[in-house]
């Protein structure tokens, strides 16, 4: 059995020419990407509360901004 990856996200563009994937691939490559994303959040929002006001100024952001965006969890997008 066999099913074609039907995703548009940026990450997943090269499979979406493959001939088609064993759904197990698909379901592997599909929680792969997710567990990255949430990583890669809680990693930005871990060092969000390092910055100071003045790097925070930078990008735009208040510190009470910050707090809120850094207290979020990871699977929040």
């Amino acid at each position: 059995m066999t099913r074609s990856l039907q995703s548009t996200h940026p990450h997943l563009a090269y499979l979406t020419a493959q001939t088609n994937m064993p759904a197990v691939s698909v379901l592997a490559v599909r929680v792969a990407v997710t567990v990255s994303k949430w990583a890669t959040r809680r990693r930005t929002r871990l060092a969000l509360r390092q910055l100071t006001a003045e790097q925070l100024r930078d990008v735009g952001l208040t510190p009470v901004d910050a707090s809120i965006e850094a207290r979020r969890v990871f699977w929040r997008a």
